[in-house]
């Protein structure tokens, strides 16, 4: 839709830009607490999440969890929770965003044998949900309210 862009500005939504890996993975640029990451926008994923190596990068108040995750092949993976971090996607922000923090090795291993970039996290279906997410897969955006 030629129009999309600015019915959605309209109703002020802001247009954020994303990639597609060699992996067919949508790949997105964010920011936790201030710190650039890259993340794989991943519809299926119910919470987004970092790895336990970047604890310390995204300046993180890490919490051990009783929740357990899965995806991505594995299950029963041990989880730690951060809240109350700053995300920006582009223009939009929430100063008061809840992260799962678990085992991401699986991942980017995975992407390392395609050759792909390797990833600091996933932002997943909480954000798309705060955000009223549009997406827009033949321009590569993101829309979030």
């Amino acid at each position: 839709m030629k129009n999309l862009h600015e019915i959605l500005k309209k109703h002020q939504y802001k247009k954020v830009k994303f990639k597609i890996t060699k992996t067919q993975h949508l790949l997105i640029k964010a920011k936790i607490n201030g710190v650039k990451g890259n993340f794989i926008l991943d519809t299926g994923a119910s919470n987004s999440c970092v790895g336990f190596e970047h604890i310390e990068l995204f300046n993180l108040n890490a919490e051990d969890s009783k929740t357990r995750a899965s995806g991505a092949g594995a299950t029963g993976m041990l989880t730690q929770t951060a809240t109350a971090n700053k995300l920006e996607l582009g223009t939009w922000k929430n100063h008061n965003f809840d992260l799962i923090i678990f085992d991401m090795s699986h991942v980017n291993e995975a992407l390392t044998a395609y050759k792909s970039k390797t990833v600091d996290g996933i932002i997943g279906a909480d954000v798309l949900l705060k955000g009223k997410a549009i997406i827009d897969y033949a321009n590569y955006y993101l829309y979030l309210l």
